[in-house]
């Protein structure tokens, strides 16, 4: 698999079916952290604001989520139908796409790192 140099490149290396998937979560997190960073870590789409936000990936049977630790332990409830790490979730390629799920952890993220950088700041 070549190295993606940006979105719309790791996008392509993925069957037609899954790239819809990959938008959206890319529609959804631009929507709530517009000025964020998007660029490839690791290999994966990430976004930075006000340091690391999130990362995501995709794999053959589902799309990894990577909202950091804090990100996984504040939904745990929601999340727990999902298979989970201590930093990821993976959302299945047979089901549908949690964007209102996907839209909560994005915002407590985005509240998280910008309520870290004013602690910086003073």
């Amino acid at each position: 698999m070549k190295k993606p140099v940006d979105f719309a490149d790791y996008i392509s290396l993925h069957p037609k079916e899954v790239q819809s998937r990959f938008w959206k979560i890319r529609a959804t997190i631009r929507k709530l952290a517009p000025d964020s960073e998007e660029f490839i870590s690791y290999g994966i789409p990430a976004f930075t604001y006000h340091g690391p936000l999130v990362y995501f990936a995709g794999y053959s049977n589902h799309i990894g989520l990577y909202p950091a630790p804090s990100g996984i332990t504040g939904f745990s409830k929601e999340l727990s139908i999902y298979k989970r790490g201590k930093g990821s979730v993976q959302f299945p390629h047979d089901q549908p796409l949690p964007i209102a799920l996907i839209t909560k952890i994005v915002k407590f993220r985005v509240a998280e790192n910008l309520a870290k950088s004013k602690k910086k700041k003073k």
